[in-house]
């Protein structure tokens, strides 16, 4: 082999060798950078399973206890809401009572205003009279009863609806048909007993309830020597 033969075995060699080492430099860059490659794919996926595992755990951590805020902000607001109904219902029972309580006074005064009989003095001290001629020597409850039963007769409707008519009335009370009524309430000599009594009788005292008679009978109420009913 000369010398040219002998250089050009030589460079083809080199060539070849030259060639070897880089295809196997190229083929271990791709192996090294594919491994590379795989490595990341790895680590995001890891990354990304990791990542969506805690976000979907704090998520439903918020939810709940939202929601548990939530339902205790509600039942809380119910109890305000049922113990403010429970005061308007007491507040409304207790106004109610009260208009009630009111209403039941009116009725009482307008039903004493309309039992009130208008009395001149010269009729209250004609039943002064007619107390102390029916009752003058009773106990004082029974000369307010006497004019009690005159009240009741002026008040009921089956009688006249004055004093005096009452009083005056046909063969009701005798003192006023055998004139001794007149007699003392000409002189008036009737007592203050008598005249107080009167008083009470017109401005309501009864100890009688709704007696429209006395006598000396044995049945009835007896107040005193009276009987009444």
């Amino acid at each position: 082999m000369n010398y040219k033969q002998n250089k050009r075995v030589r460079r083809s060699l080199y060539a070849a060798a030259a060639s070897m080492v880089l295809l196997t430099g190229f083929t271990s860059m791709a192996a090294e950078t594919e491994k590379k490659t795989e490595q990341k794919e790895y680590v995001r996926t890891e990354i990304f399973e990791w990542d969506f595992a805690g976000t979907a755990g704090a998520v439903q951590g918020e939810a709940l206890l939202d929601t548990k805020e939530a339902v205790q902000a509600a039942y809380e607001a119910y109890l305000i809401k049922v113990e403010e109904e429970k005061k308007a219902a007491e507040e409304a029972q207790r106004l109610a009572e009260e208009q009630a309580a009111a209403e039941a006074r009116e009725a009482e005064a307008q039903a004493a205003a309309q039992s009130a009989v208008s009395v001149s003095a010269s009729e209250q001290e004609l039943l002064a009279a007619l107390i102390f001629c029916e009752a003058g020597n009773q106990p004082y409850e029974g000369q307010v009863a006497v004019g009690a039963v005159v009240m009741n007769r002026v008040r009921s409707g089956a009688y006249p609806n004055t004093i005096t008519e009452v009083i005056y009335q046909s063969g009701q009370f005798g003192p006023a048909m055998t004139g001794w009524l007149d007699s003392v309430l000409a002189s008036g000599s009737y007592t203050e007993s008598a005249m107080q009594a009167a008083a009470d009788a017109i401005a309501g005292s009864n100890p009688v309830g709704d007696c429209l008679y006395f006598g000396n009978g044995n049945w009835g109420l007896q107040i005193g020597d009276h009987y009444f009913h």
